[in-house]
């Protein structure tokens, strides 16, 4: 078996990159801006990876087999990885350059003769294992680098929303008793609270896709009384829309903190996609063994292809593409409840509304 076309590959890579760094400036929007050593990053390893799997001179072992492997993946993962530290490069951008890369290759190569089917196929093969391994590399990349950057703009942003709230309470606190701006005062706070809330989501959503998990303090809980605290502050927001449906005595172990929150993401949610100006009711029940929570908003249905995908961060449905938020209040929902061992679901349909249901095993 011939070993040309990996002899003919070593002698030519050099031709190969320079070829292919012409058609690439020409053609890839942003290699324009990136110097010859930059641009070419990767891809003279990946020629050599690539002349040594066309060989037909080294002994292929199962341990050279599986090395091979490990430092084509390993170099594709470079490539990839470089390229997502430029914001100029888009994943057609990377994918692009390889196509470009197995065209020259192959024009640089069968000049004088056409390749056999086997050095076609290693060649394909091989610039295919190479895009995938790069586009993987890409895309987690671009997911560390956005989630770093979540997490240190909202952690920053919590030392001038504090300065504000505590600026505002004082505020508050030296108004007189009667005085019109009270008002606006309170619903400032109430503001602000709801704008830390949506920064700590983006902060617990951050643990929660890094596989951390939320930490949250267990105690003996009195829902009844939890429930009743949260609706007296979303009355008061919300002109006493909230009613409540009680049994006595509701207790369990949880985080108070973080049902509370359950309950107002909850809440909120009703708000904004339920019908304007109606009751929303929050029912709470208890069995031996169980604790069943149901919030009930009127309105409009939630269509069932759109209840797939309620509880997936980031996820909205198209009713819910014009109201604000960041798509992460039903997830980490779902997330809290289920840390309780607990589920959440939702019943929606025509003419009866939407209810979604709480439950909570009876500790």
């Amino acid at each position: 078996m011939s070993n040309q076309a990996s002899e003919q590959l070593k002698q030519n890579a050099p031709r190969i990159m320079q070829i292919w760094e012409k058609r690439a400036r020409d053609e890839v929007n942003a290699s324009m801006h990136q110097n010859s050593l930059v641009l070419r990053n990767s891809l003279p390893l990946y020629l050599d990876q690539l002349t040594d799997e066309l060989s037909t001179t080294i002994d292929r072992t199962p341990d050279r087999i599986a090395s091979d492997e490990v430092e084509s993946t390993r170099i594709g993962k470079l490539h990839g990885h470089e390229r997502a530290g430029y914001a100029d490069y888009s994943m057609s951008q990377l994918i692009l350059e390889y196509h470009i890369l197995r065209q020259v290759i192959f024009q640089v190569l069968e000049a004088e003769a056409p390749l056999g089917v086997r050095e076609r196929d290693i060649i394909i093969g091989s610039i295919e294992q190479a895009v995938n391994d790069a586009a993987t590399q890409f895309s987690q990349t671009l997911r560390d680098v956005q989630e770093l950057f979540m997490v240190t703009l909202t952690h920053d942003l919590k030392n001038p929303i504090n300065v504000i709230k505590m600026g505002t309470q004082l505020i508050l606190r030296r108004l007189e008793r009667g005085d019109a701006h009270i008002d606006v005062a309170a619903r400032m706070i109430t503001a602000i609270d709801r704008l830390d809330a949506m920064i700590q989501n983006l902060l617990d959503a951050s643990r929660l896709r890094a596989g951390q998990s939320l930490n949250f303090a267990f105690e003996e809980c009195n829902l009844e009384i939890l429930v009743q605290d949260v609706v007296e502050d979303l009355n008061f927001t919300y002109d006493n829309r909230f009613v409540i449906v009680s049994d006595s005595g509701v207790r369990t172990k949880c985080s108070p903190k973080e049902i509370r929150r359950v309950i107002e993401n909850l809440a909120i949610n009703a708000v904004k996609y339920g019908a304007p100006s109606t009751p929303i009711t929050l029912t709470l029940q208890q069995s031996e063994t169980l604790i069943t929570l149901t919030l009930h908003n009127e309105g409009n249905p939630i269509a069932p292809e759109a209840q797939s995908i309620l509880f997936q961060q980031f996820r909205r449905t198209v009713s819910a593409e014009d109201k604000t938020g960041w798509g992460l209040g039903l997830f980490l929902a779902k997330s809290i409840v289920e840390a309780h061992k607990g589920t959440i679901e939702v019943q929606s349909s025509e003419g009866q509304g939407t209810s979604f249901i709480v439950k909570l095993p009876k500790i």
